[in-house]
């Protein structure tokens, strides 16, 4: 069967949308600017690249940009942001593959030391046909680094086939594959809050991604965790050009991805550091090496950072302190939001909570009720009625009741026993999901 790379599904993703999107991979930014007396006030110069064009030069004018334009950033580099940090001098090559494997856990995430032929880590890909495979490539020294970058997709094969050994390995094909050392850098911010005359400003001009954090490319940390990095910066723009919120709310990005991307950054250099030793010999223990269950307990860890519930949010604008933390000890403030699963009581369906959300720019409101919904009820009569309820004061007169918060009750009883006509509208409308 054909294989397809992921920027291909994203591509086709991006034609099929309502917009019909299509990629200009024929500009490159050279430069940005501020003016402060523009109503546009972030100039961004991009020359065509393009061989029939190449005279030609556009200024894009606008409110506000994202650099999201990899490790060697120009948008980073106009904002005065550098990348600080360093590499741990061990390469690893990357490869999406089809094989045919008598190795057991081939669909199974597994980390594999070998004794003497380096390690491997193999990661299933959706769809149940790819598989990727991080291979360890050895030490980089200033004699080998060149050599090392031109490493061939039929080198990172064999070396995997060696460790693996006596389990063989047959690659089909390779959808992908990359060769990669390992380095860990971060910037001071992720946007341009900070004048060069060192005052800060309304940010305008922001970071995500490689152009602001670096790490080893195992498990797809950096790609998740840059995806968020885009969602988190996604709504909050949005919410300031619709002008459901102050522009000071921008100051929030940096603020929560910054801490995180460090924490990342610190959890990878022991992650990366142990992803290249070789096993600990239990009689020979002044020999060094990773025990295997500690590696086993690392790699559950990092697990944890690709699906992003490792992230926990500081105490800011946006994420309160844990004043009131006694009452979901089992949710710690600023985490994100437990997903479980649920019947919706309207149609009987069931589903996972965190999957009722969507990313609409809403803010959600979650009503968790007792079994006698006495407190459900006042709580909803107070935000549909109160003069005081957060509802009607953000809520435009002229806009439908939920288009701002969007409201949902999850109720301790089977859905059987609630009738829809027994809640409060304001459930009704919302959907009100039972456990």
């Amino acid at each position: 069967m054909p294989v397809r790379s992921q920027p291909a599904y994203l591509l086709d993703l991006m034609r099929r949308s309502a917009q019909r999107l299509e990629p200009d991979y024929d500009l490159e930014v050279v430069d940005v600017k501020r003016d402060e007396s523009d109503e546009y006030p972030v100039h961004v110069t991009l020359p065509r690249t393009d061989s029939a064009r190449l005279s030609q030069e556009v200024t894009v004018r606008t409110r506000y940009a994202a650099g999201c334009d990899g490790a060697r950033s120009r948008v980073r580099a106009t904002i005065g942001q550098m990348l600080a940090g360093d590499t741990a001098n061990h390469a690893w090559g990357v490869m999406d593959a089809l094989a045919v494997t008598d190795f057991p856990d081939i669909r199974l995430k597994a980390a594999i030391q070998s004794a003497s032929k380096g390690n491997l880590l193999i990661i299933p890909r959706e769809g149940g046909y790819l598989v990727r495979f991080y291979v360890d490539l050895g030490e980089v020294t200033p004699e080998n680094r060149d050599t090392v970058k031109q490493t061939t997709v039929e080198c990172i094969i064999q070396t995997a086939q060696r460790i693996l050994h006596p389990y063989s390995l047959d690659v089909k094909e390779v959808a992908w594959f990359s060769v990669y050392e390992v380095g860990q850098r971060l910037t001071e911010r992720f946007d341009d809050a900070i004048g060069v005359d060192g005052a800060m400003r309304e940010p305008r001009v922001f970071s995500a991604g490689d152009a602001c954090h670096t790490h080893s490319a195992k498990a797809g940390q950096g790609m998740n965790v840059s995806m968020q990095d885009g969602f988190n910066l996604g709504w909050k723009l949005g919410a300031v050009l619709q002008g459901r919120s102050d522009a000071s709310l921008l100051r929030t990005y940096s603020d929560e991805r910054q801490p995180v991307a460090q924490e990342l950054i610190d959890f990878d250099k022991e992650w990366s550091a142990m992803m290249a030793a070789p096993p600990k010999d239990r009689n020979h223990p002044e020999a060094g090496g990773v025990d295997p269950a500690e590696l086993q307990a690392y790699f559950v860890r990092a697990g944890r950072y690709t699906a992003g519930v490792a992230t926990r949010y500081r105490p800011g604008a946006l994420t309160g302190e844990a004043t009131h933390q006694s009452l979901a000890s089992g949710f710690t403030i600023g985490t994100r939001f437990h997903s479980s699963p649920v019947v919706r009581i309207a149609d009987a369906r069931p589903m996972h909570l965190g999957h009722v959300a969507r990313a609409d720019g809403r803010w959600r409101l979650y009503a968790f009720s007792d079994t006698s919904r006495n407190a459900l009820e006042a709580l909803c009569e107070h935000l549909a009625t109160s003069p005081e309820s957060v509802l009607r004061r953000a809520t435009p007169s002229d806009a439908d009741a939920d288009s701002v918060f969007d409201l949902r009750a999850v109720l301790q009883m089977p859905h059987r026993e609630v009738r829809l006509e027994d809640l409060h509208a304001s459930c009704c409308r919302a959907k009100a999901d039972t456990a």
